[in-house]
């Protein structure tokens, strides 16, 4: 089942490792130039570390770690999403953001079984638009409960020092 927040909505369309992604516009709170990350200690090897923005402590993962694919560096194009997930702030990296689209119901498939090496459990969908494909994400799912507990008592951490 396809998820209801990408039928018929704006969805940001970014690319990471020469494949085109996409998330529902109302989960951006922003996006921005790359910046310089503070590493934390003991946090998933997937997670760069954090920034702050106006006050407020973000923490930053790099979605081709988190995702198997090959670490690249990073260039004029690399920006950071911030993006709610699960109501919390986290900053995504990803290599470029290239635009915003309506998608529609009538263009979303399931996610195949096999997509490259992205887990398939990240995937709420494919959004076929004419000779383009964008995967859908599924922020929801791209930290599991875990890790999402290590990362919320590292931030606390964080924020108490």
């Amino acid at each position: 089942m396809v998820d209801a927040n990408y039928l018929n909505q704006q969805v940001v369309v970014f690319d990471l490792d020469q494949q085109v992604y996409g998330v529902p516009i109302d989960a951006v709170l922003e996006i921005i130039r790359m910046e310089k990350i503070t590493p934390i200690p003991q946090a998933p090897d997937f997670i760069e570390g954090i920034i702050e923005i106006r006050g407020r402590v973000i923490p930053v993962m790099d979605l081709r770690k988190r995702f198997g694919l090959q670490v690249a560096e990073h260039t004029q194009s690399t920006r950071i999403i911030i993006v709610d997930m699960d109501s919390n702030s986290m900053g995504i990296i990803v290599d470029s953001v290239a635009e915003v689209l309506q998608i529609s119901s009538g263009n979303v498939e399931p996610p195949p079984s096999v997509i490259g090496s992205v887990d398939q459990s990240f995937i709420q969908g494919v959004a076929l638009l004419e000779k383009r494909m964008i995967i859908l994400l599924d922020l929801a799912k791209v930290l599991q409960d875990e890790e999402k507990e290590v990362l919320e008592s590292i931030m606390n951490a964080e924020q108490n020092v």
